[in-house]
């Protein structure tokens, strides 16, 4: 059923999304696409990096794209439950108080305290569930509740809102040759990745990077179907229950391939991010993790883009990272 869908993708839906998003009532940005050699960041890499700095996005990460998109298309209001960590959880309670509906966010008891409590200052619910019970509660939320799933990785509204930041990247960068994106459910690396290949660069190499303990869609493509685990990052955003099954379609039909960093890896990167002057949070700094620990294959002479997701780090966790 997946693959008829990705079939039905055409560029013209994407663009028309796009347009929906950046004319969007929640005001999404246009976020700086910057040279690396711009920033103090200490990196010896091969190759002429771009940083697309969606830690700059309204409400912290590229999330609102995708939100703003599906609030879009259900403007009829509702009740509505959705599930998250963190940054998705936020743009949906911002896009939630802006429209005036209700909803309520089931996030995993792993995720920090403080981002729960944000998303409640917007006057959204919130439960904290261990991460193997999240989609039971989303669904007792829907048969006792009678509530409306939005779901935060597995929608094609939401996948299209985020091809917004790949036709972004496009006019700096025309003919990217690599664009390494981050990877949770798989919506952001799907959407960047269809609005790139679908605007004719064929030859660019586009790698989702996730973290080790948190690896489904790159278990997902060993195993040629979406599949779930117990995930476990310090990336909590990175760290669904399963792969979206559309989403998987979407990058294997145009995604060169997966790869892994550590924890520690991601830890090191938030500090050295935050080190010249750039708030990255864990799972916005996995692409940068997988660059500067050699993970992406033949990037000498080439032009890469990074995508740094989030930004939405408080003080408390800054402290616990590495100097």
């Amino acid at each position: 059923m997946e693959d008829l869908v990705v079939e039905g993708i055409t560029l013209k839906m994407l663009i028309d999304a796009r347009e929906t998003v950046m004319n969007s009532p929640l005001g999404v940005i246009k976020t700086p696409m910057i040279l690396c050699s711009q920033t103090t960041l200490p990196i010896h890499v091969p190759c002429n990096t771009y940083l697309k700095l969606e830690n700059m996005q309204v409400t912290g990460s590229f999330k609102i794209r995708g939100v703003a998109n599906q609030f879009a298309q259900k403007s009829d209001g509702g009740h509505f439950v959705t599930l998250s960590a963190g940054n998705y959880g936020k743009s949906f309670a911002y896009a939630a108080k802006h429209y005036g509906t209700k909803g309520k966010v089931v996030m995993p008891e792993t995720a920090p305290i403080s981002r729960a409590l944000l998303i409640q200052s917007f006057g959204i619910e919130v439960e904290r569930v261990p991460t193997p019970c999240i989609m039971d509660v989303v669904n007792q939320c829907i048969q006792k509740e009678k509530m409306t799933l939005i779901h935060p990785y597995n929608d094609l509204d939401l996948i299209a809102g985020y091809t917004s930041l790949g036709f972004e990247i496009l006019e700096v960068l025309p003919n990217p040759d690599v664009v390494v994106v981050c990877c949770g459910g798989g919506g952001l690396l799907a959407g960047v990745a269809a609005a790139i290949k679908l605007s004719g660069c064929e030859d660019t190499r586009i790698y989702g990077v996730e973290p080790e303990g948190a690896c489904t869609m790159y278990k997902s493509f060993i195993e040629n179907k979406p599949v779930g685990m117990d995930s476990k990052s310090i990336a909590s955003g990175l760290a669904p229950p399963s792969a979206g099954a559309l989403p998987y379609a979407m990058c294997k039909k145009y995604v060169e391939e997966i790869v892994l960093v550590t924890d520690d890896e991601i830890k090191s990167a938030v500090s050295t991010l935050y080190k010249a002057g750039l708030v990255v949070e864990p799972s916005g700094a996995a692409a940068f993790a997988a660059l500067v620990n050699n993970r992406i294959p033949d990037i000498t002479g080439r032009n890469i883009v990074i995508i740094l997701s989030g930004g939405n780090i408080g003080k408390d966790e800054l402290t616990s990272f590495p100097d």
